[in-house]
């Protein structure tokens, strides 16, 4: 949860350049690493998702390529689920295995910046399908709860001054009016029914801690528009100071190495 908020790669990525590169292959392999990149989203339909992160979450368009296909494209993504699908005898297809090798599939990509990170957005479409839109060659999962291993979420950083429940009640409104039916944030008390969600007060939009260790953060799961598991959280001292000190502490540590 943490892991998403703080830092900048830019910031710690500059830091890691100091140093001699004959030392650098010899390093420790975090000594190696200039942060977090970018988190990746398969999604089911290219053109709702983009709308989603760029016109609704406000990201905007690092560049976008596509229709990958062939073996080393293939293989590179899927070596692993093929040893699978082999080993249990079963045909790929079967199993979500897309095939990028023979060009049935492809496979399609669009970046979207925020200040601190990079998203992927990723789309497996038949070939016959024109490039970066329509629906996923596959159909979604169904399994949607982020307890189930291997489950990932995306979690954005909502600013200082900025009233957290409001801004979950006009992301829902938003994502309402644009059919994002899938956009559905959680709520702190017990709900059974969609009804029961909708009708809860505004104040249960978001835990907000305020004593231990995490005291001053503030947290909602919601699902974004392809079902993907999603985390707005709002940092505020003194928990942001831990933060920052934590911060500090790694760029004194990167530079010590140069």
């Amino acid at each position: 949860m943490a892991a998403s908020v703080v830092g900048t790669s830019s910031t710690l990525a500059a830091t890691t350049g100091a140093g001699r590169a004959d030392d650098r292959n010899s390093a420790p392999l975090g000594a190696r690493l200039q942060g977090v990149q970018h988190f990746g989203v398969t999604v089911q339909n290219m053109d709702r998702a983009f709308a989603f992160y760029t016109e609704v979450l406000g990201g905007t368009e690092v560049m976008r390529d596509g229709d990958f296909k062939g073996e080393p494209i293939h293989y590179t993504i899927l070596a692993d689920q093929e040893i699978d699908a082999h080993e249990r005898r079963v045909d790929p297809r079967t199993i979500g295995v897309p095939d990028l090798a023979g060009g049935t599939q492809r496979l399609d990509v669009r970046f979207v910046q925020f200040e601190n990170v990079v998203i992927e957005l990723l789309q497996y479409r038949d070939a016959g399908q024109p490039m970066g839109t329509g629906d996923s060659w596959a159909e979604p999962r169904d399994h949607m709860s982020p307890a189930y291993p291997r489950s990932m979420h995306i979690c954005f950083y909502i600013r200082d001054d900025v009233d957290f429940d409001r801004f979950i009640t006009d992301l829902e409104a938003e994502c309402a009016r644009r059919g994002m039916t899938q956009v559905k944030a959680n709520r702190t008390v017990a709900v059974r029914t969609e009804e029961e969600r909708r009708a809860a007060p505004t104040s249960a939009n978001a835990i907000k801690i305020r004593d231990g260790k995490s005291n001053g953060w503030s947290l909602i799961y919601c699902k974004g528009p392809e079902g993907e598991q999603l985390e707005f959280v709002q940092v505020l001292d003194p928990v942001k100071r831990t933060f920052a000190e934590a911060l500090d502490r790694r760029r004194q540590m990167i530079a010590s190495r140069g």
